[in-house]
């Protein structure tokens, strides 16, 4: 199993989140401990390189969270969680990377 690591400003993103979906999250972030390939990779978007990086759906695609697996120290490095709106959570993730 992988070992989750949290980018220091995650906080604040949970912050934004109500309860249910802040829930949601956490149940997704066991599954990708468990499976860390079961996101989609990322690319390009908007002109900002996200190689190397996969994202998951949460809430009904409402929200997303970014995140790279470090294969070497079995880690899965969590970096950005948000809404998709006006590209903020992959704002966030390139700002972070």
């Amino acid at each position: 199993m992988y070992e989750i690591k949290y980018h220091p400003l995650l906080e604040e993103d949970l912050k934004q989140l109500n309860n249910f979906v802040r829930l949601e999250v956490f149940k997704k972030l066991k599954k990708i401990q468990q499976s860390p390939e079961l996101g989609l990779p990322l690319g390009n978007k908007n002109n900002m390189n996200f190689t190397g990086l996969k994202k998951v759906y949460v809430a009904k695609k409402q929200v997303r969270i970014v995140y790279e697996i470090i294969n070497d120290i079995l880690v899965v490095h969590i970096i950005a969680i948000g809404k998709r709106e006006d590209m903020e959570v992959y704002k966030q993730a390139e700002q972070r990377r």
